[in-house]
């Protein structure tokens, strides 16, 4: 089956990337097991791949999703509240510490870079994405 993006989103929100009324583009894929987050993994061999973990009531975390709203690329959703056992996983399985909100990304399955909170922002995860890009690429 594999994972899709989510369109729920969608329509929730009216933020856009440019940040004016709107629908969200449709990047964010909902991760609920741990098949899909290792299909996530496997593709961060090719690219840089941005996992986002949300808690659905936290005011921090409405932010940080506004953020991701407005980050241009694919970003692997992960509602913490219904999916409680898959963060703890990937807590095990990567060794970052569990927050929410949260955002790690990946690079050849390895973490690269991650942040919590207020340090959640559209331009920090663009630049850690990059940087994860030119690490891989001078090597």
């Amino acid at each position: 089956m594999g994972i899709k993006p989510i369109s729920y989103y969608r329509t929730c929100d009216r933020i856009t990337r440019a940040g004016v009324g709107g629908r969200v583009e449709d990047h964010f894929i909902k991760i609920t097991d741990m098949k899909s987050f290792e299909e996530m993994a496997d593709r961060s061999k090719d690219r840089p791949v941005v996992i986002f973990k949300h808690s659905l009531t936290c005011a921090i975390s409405a932010g940080a999703y506004e953020q991701m709203a407005a980050f241009e690329g694919e970003v692997a959703l992960i509602e913490v509240q219904r999916a409680r056992e898959l963060s703890t996983e990937i807590e095990n399985h990567l060794g970052v510490a569990h927050e929410s909100p949260q955002v790690i990304v990946l690079r050849n399955g390895q973490v690269m870079w991650n942040a919590s909170h207020f340090e959640i922002t559209a331009a920090a995860v663009a630049r850690a994405v990059r940087e994860a890009e030119s690490n891989v690429k001078e090597q």
